[in-house]
């Protein structure tokens, strides 16, 4: 079996997900093997028990605690040049590796991150299409056309975040170890993401569908829809990249697609 040895997938594992076992096999089936950590901020007897079966190691984060601070430990205790963060509740085509690194050997080592293209599982089932995965695969567009000019790497951010976090893979000697902005709750990856694209470097898009998201009512981000907390960060997301008038404007609307979530 072939193995990507300089690749770490690190779990970001919180509280007791039901959905965790399923995501491990998902990276346990890669038809490329890697290196696989679990980190948490939150240990328990039950993380410890599904490591315990699958032998994996447990990293835990005693220092600042929060999404960022619990995102940028995961990383940190990767050893190797790329990482992808695996979440808890999502799934992972056993192709997703494979991919990563021929796109990896095929473009510059000047790569700042690779992401792919998703689905949606919500209520057990897959998502193949809905309003908000058509509007993400159009604002992706710019980014397969031309990978490297700055402005191209902030445009598919323009109205919003089309990239799955999950399906991100990271170059951390250009990102560094503690890649995440801590100031956000809701907008942690949609900011380092516009953050990234001021770095010299590309963004590399895989069209494939090699995630799969998990929308439900537990997961951080609907917490924060829940507690308004991404409406105010999205409306400065929005201001970093438009006038304020404009940001005002946009949020009349993107307010809608919340619903969405």
């Amino acid at each position: 079996m072939e193995e990507f040895k300089n690749h770490t997938f690190v779990i970001c594992c919180y509280k007791e997900s039901e959905y965790l076992e399923e995501m491990i096999k998902s990276l346990l089936n890669q038809t490329v093997k890697s290196n696989i950590i679990i980190s948490t901020s939150t240990p328990n007897e039950y993380i410890q028990n599904i490591a315990n079966k699958y032998n994996l190691k447990v990293c835990v984060n005693t220092g600042k605690k929060g999404i960022g601070p619990d995102w940028n430990f995961a990383v940190s205790v990767a050893k190797t040049k790329y990482v992808t963060l695996a979440h808890q509740d999502d799934v992972y085509s056993e192709k997703y590796l494979e991919e990563i690194e021929k796109s990896i050997s095929k473009n510059k080592d000047d790569i700042i991150m690779l992401f792919t293209n998703h689905k949606e599982i919500r209520n057990g089932e897959v998502v193949k299409k809905n309003i908000n995965l058509i509007i993400k695969s159009i604002m992706t567009f710019p980014i397969r056309i031309m990978k490297r000019p700055r402005f191209m790497k902030r445009l598919i951010l323009k109205f919003g975040n089309p990239i799955s976090c999950p399906s991100v893979c990271l170059n951390t000697e250009i990102v560094g170890k503690r890649p995440f902005r801590e100031d956000m709750d809701s907008n942690i990856d949609w900011g380092t993401w516009l953050d990234f694209a001021d770095k010299k470097g590309t963004f590399i898009y895989l069209n494939e569908v090699l995630t799969f998201h998990r929308v439900h009512g537990e997961s951080a981000t609907s917490k924060c829809i829940d507690s308004n907390k991404r409406i105010k960060e999205d409306y400065e997301m929005f201001c970093r990249l438009w006038p304020k008038w404009f940001a005002k404007f946009i949020m009349i609307f993107y307010k809608h697609a919340q619903d969405a979530n």
